[in-house]
């Protein structure tokens, strides 16, 4: 399990512990990725063993900007310019994963980025075909990509939603950012059998899922809760819904519903060290979501983004209820269980922090509430709620995050 303080959307958690401090030489970054793949990657559940050797080989430091670079072997998202981000390794492990690439696919990705997932499908597969929608972007991954000789990675400036037409079909396609629905052009370009994953679903409430082509039509496997930018140009425009961000809330604070057979909760991403777990004596429905840990370090944790604006909202009230066994800090004084609230601006960047907690010791079911200040340039925030390195047990419940009186 992972022993890195990872987060998911930017660089706000290693803000708060630690990070390595990158060196320049080969065989450093090599040392730093390999413990990153053996904590955050094969400890998670990854299996496929050229996928965990694309992600050995892959030289992440490469596609982050300087500033980011020493964070770029945590499995955490980092700011990559233009409000984008590059996803965390697990991610792109686990979506390369469930993509099953065999070595004679052609495989269309939608959201070039800084084309570090394009880098880690180019030895999987036969051919990558890369677009993106933000220019500078586009150009500066196409050069990172050429430097670095993936010879088999095309990549295009353009809008994902339209695909790319002349080189199709696909055997597989693989979207890294959010449509609320499958765009037809993707579906018309993936050919009878191929598969296709895509993060689905509002702007802060998606789900991964894998599809399959079938007689024309999508086949669908939800896979798990999870957080990705929104796909923009013509996927955006079509968009039926946008967040409030005016009326800040969480779903699923219950943990009431949840997804697939792996019974995880929907809505809550990045689920580490974490299940949820059926209980009468629950203080709320049948279920809470509990956290085990013995190893201290393990950043058990869940997570989850909504939109708040703080020229608007000025305070969030946060509320939970919590149960405690034997709860200790882990590595570090700081690793305690609490409910953090991290907030980002209009480039999402991370701006500040607020949080309810710690907690420790042995308890029974508590309710717990706190008043979190909004900063004036908050245009969204993530919580994190779990042991966040701390051993023990932990029950949470009736998580809810409401703008304040």
């Amino acid at each position: 399990m992972p022993r890195f303080a990872a987060f998911c959307l930017a660089v706000a958690a290693a803000l708060a512990s630690p990070a390595p401090a990158f060196a320049q030489s080969p065989a450093e970054a090599r040392r730093l990725r390999n413990a990153m793949v053996d904590a955050e990657i094969v400890a998670a559940g990854i299996q496929d063993e050229r996928v965990i050797r694309a992600l050995r080989d892959t030289p992440r430091h490469e596609f982050v900007p300087l500033p980011q670079r020493k964070y770029a072997y945590l499995d955490m998202a980092l700011p990559i310019g233009e409000q984008q981000t590059i996803s965390p390794p697990f991610v792109v492990a686990y979506m390369t994963e469930q993509l099953n690439p065999q070595p004679s696919d052609r495989v269309l990705e939608i959201g070039t980025g800084s084309g570090y997932q394009a880098a880690v499908l180019s030895p999987l597969v036969r051919e990558v075909y890369s677009i993106e929608i933000v220019r500078p972007l586009g150009r500066k991954a196409a050069r990172t990509l050429k430097r670095l000789k993936y010879t088999n990675v095309e990549t295009r400036l353009g809008d994902g939603y339209r695909g790319w037409p002349e080189a199709a079909p696909f055997d597989k396609v693989i979207v890294t950012c959010s449509p609320d629905k499958v765009p037809q052009p993707l579906i018309d370009q993936l050919r009878e059998g191929g598969q296709m994953v895509v993060p689905v679903g509002e702007r802060y409430r998606q789900n991964l899922y894998r599809f399959t082509k079938v007689d024309g039509k999508l086949q669908r496997e939800v896979l798990r809760a999870t957080l990705f930018v929104p796909m923009t140009g013509a996927a955006e425009a079509k968009r039926a819904t946008q967040p409030d961000p005016l009326r800040p809330t969480l779903v699923n604070g219950g943990f009431e519903s949840v997804l697939g057979d792996d019974g995880l909760p929907e809505g809550w991403h990045y689920l580490r060290q974490g299940e949820v777990v059926t209980d009468p004596a629950t203080p709320e429905g049948k279920n809470y979501l509990r956290f085990r840990n013995d190893d201290p370090g393990r950043a058990g944790r869940a997570l989850q983004g909504f939109a708040v604006d703080g020229r608007k909202v000025r305070t969030l009230d946060v509320r939970f209820r919590a149960r405690g066994e034997k709860i200790r800090f882990g590595q570090q004084r700081d690793q305690w269980p609490r409910v953090v609230v991290t907030f980002y601006d209009s480039r999402r960047a991370a701006i500040g922090s607020g949080q309810v907690g710690p907690l420790e010791g042995t308890f029974d079911w508590t309710p717990y509430r706190g008043e979190i200040a909004v900063p004036l340039k908050a245009r969204e925030a993530i919580v994190r709620v779990g042991l966040l390195g701390a051993i023990g047990e932990l029950g949470l419940d009736e998580v809810s995050v409401t703008a304040g009186d």
